[in-house]
């Protein structure tokens, strides 16, 4: 298997983040974070997840969404921090949840008004 060139591996990252498939983590292109789902995808996983549990004025925290028992068995369980925040930043500029520091420091809460 031949390596791509710096080149080629950037032009076809920057194919995958035109897509809506991919971010750049840096300014210089080196870091890329690879989605499996567009961030727009992650938002709708997690309105049916909002509604599969009743949450639609529910109160919930970003580590209950990814490691609590409603989340075993959806895409939402082990999800990258960083993936998930961008998707509830999505729904929170959309005004279908607010996030809000929770009670311990490093929780931050999900209230969601879908």
């Amino acid at each position: 298997a031949g390596s791509l060139s710096h080149e080629a591996r950037e032009a076809f990252l920057s194919a995958l983040v035109s897509e809506g498939r991919a971010e750049w983590l840096d300014k210089g292109h080196k870091k890329c974070l690879l989605l499996w789902h567009r961030i727009q995808d992650w938002a709708d996983i997690i309105l049916n997840f909002v509604r599969e549990n009743g949450l639609e004025d529910g109160v919930t925290t970003i580590e209950e969404m990814r490691s609590g028992i409603e989340s075993r068995g959806t895409e939402l369980h082990g999800i990258d921090r960083t993936i998930l925040m961008r998707a509830l930043k999505l729904l929170e500029n959309k005004g279908k949840l607010a996030i809000f520091k929770g009670t311990s420091t490093d929780d931050e809460g999900v209230k969601f008004s879908v």
